[in-house]
């Protein structure tokens, strides 16, 4: 999500009917070289060939000049090939226990790591997980069941969108931290890995612990050890909530919003294929972009536009789309999205009302940080007591707000006509 305290860093079909074949598939049509490179595959491809005969899929298909393979976006991450390898790398960034990598795993700076880890997910999972898992089933079920979700200003957040959409097929992630290589673990010194796992703790700790990234810390955090970018977060996100990792490619969009398997050089973000815990496969994508009216958003909201209309997810978002430099993002959430749930620092509250949105009120609204003293939105507050909208209480706070009594989530739903 966009910088707490670094602010001004970045003021810079699917028509399927009712096919049963929908739920079974990843919808991204690979190279078939590609598919050498992960076991269990052929399943995968079957499905991929079924799809491609109906639609033209989400990822089009790239074509090699010559006969050998196009490219492996796994490569060129230095990821191993092999889908077990991978999840292994996940749950040992996760501070989890797994099959190899005995060399890391035997060592101290590993036991450390996963102390660590296991105490910051209990801190989580008490205080935040359990809780929005809790009244996202209540309060946002059709949100819960949404084939994809849109979350703007996440950076690797992986985790808070799970829990909004735990059933989503398709994630599409945006945040301006680096999608960077993996290091070759089995080239790091004793002392490379103790500090890329402190490093790695760093990163995730405020998130976990308070639902936030300061991207301050998380930037110098994601560039001072051997373990860098986004890639390691999102890895360990993903075996922390449950989800055994698939495959990791590098990915770009065209000037038309395409998505397009990458090789090392041109990506502009990652496919992470994932499954969760009763199989069904999932697609995470992260992309690198700057969201302001000049930084060259085009393409990727096309490419969410084909999407459909599927639900968006903000918090923590600095709120940007309260000025006029951020208002395509903020206009083309409320024309495209089928909803939208966020903080206060999304999506101002007066542009709901303009837009025809009904709005659900959730906890408390009081003022926001010193900090963002220009956001404060007297309407918002006024509005938890002037009956114009359905309001809820909240037990555990999200966001900016994290007394109880003070936080806020607003649930938007555009009005019917």
């Amino acid at each position: 999500m966009m910088a707490l305290f670094d602010r001004a860093f970045s003021i810079q079909s699917r028509a399927l009917g009712g096919l049963a074949v929908a739920s079974l598939l990843v919808g991204c049509a690979l190279p078939d070289s590609a598919f050498q490179n992960y076991t269990g595959a052929s399943r995968l491809h079957q499905w991929t060939n079924v799809l491609d005969a109906i639609t033209e899929g989400s990822v089009k298909r790239a074509e090699s000049t010559g006969r050998g393979p196009l490219y492996n976006g796994a490569a060129s991450m230095n990821v191993p090939a092999r889908p077990s390898s991978i999840n292994d790398i996940a749950r040992l960034f996760a501070g989890m226990d797994g099959g190899g990598l005995s060399n890391i795993r035997g060592t101290s700076a590993w036991a450390s790591h996963k102390v660590r880890m296991d105490n910051l997910w209990a801190t989580h999972q008490n205080n935040h997980r359990a809780p929005l898992l809790a009244w996202a089933g209540t309060e946002v079920g059709d949100i819960q069941g949404s084939n994809a979700l849109f979350y703007p200003f996440s950076g690797p957040d992986f985790l808070f969108a799970s829990a909004i959409c735990p059933g989503a097929e398709t994630y599409v992630l945006v945040g301006l931290e680096p999608a960077e290589p993996l290091p070759r673990l089995d080239s790091l010194s004793q002392e490379e890995i103790a500090r890329g796992l402190y490093g790695l703790h760093n990163s995730v700790s405020t998130l976990m612990t308070s639902s936030y990234f300061i991207t301050t810390e998380m930037k110098s955090d994601l560039v001072a050890t051997r373990f860098r970018g986004v890639l390691p977060l999102i890895l360990a996100f993903m075996a922390r909530t449950g989800h055994t990792v698939d495959s990791v490619d590098t990915v770009r969009l065209d000037g038309a919003g395409n998505v397009t398997l990458a090789g090392s050089s041109g990506n502009t973000g990652l496919m992470i294929r994932c499954h969760g815990g009763f199989g069904s496969p999932k697609r995470v994508f992260y992309f690198r972009q700057d969201l302001a009216n000049g930084g060259g958003g085009g393409p990727l909201l096309a490419y969410v536009s084909r999407l459909g209309r599927v639900p968006a997810f903000m918090k923590s978002a600095s709120y940007l789309m309260h000025e006029s430099g951020f208002s395509n993002i903020r206009d083309f959430l409320l024309r495209h999205s089928s909803a939208i749930v966020q903080d206060p620092s999304g999506v101002p509250y007066r542009e709901f009302g303009r837009a025809g949105w009904d709005l659900w009120l959730y906890g408390n609204h009081r003022g926001t940080l010193d900090i963002f003293s220009g956001c404060q939105q007297p309407d918002l507050t006024a509005a938890y007591s002037s009956g114009r909208h359905p309001v809820q209480p909240l037990n555990f706070g999200i966001g900016y707000l994290m007394n109880p009594e003070t936080t806020c989530l607003m649930v938007g739903r555009p009005r019917r006509r």
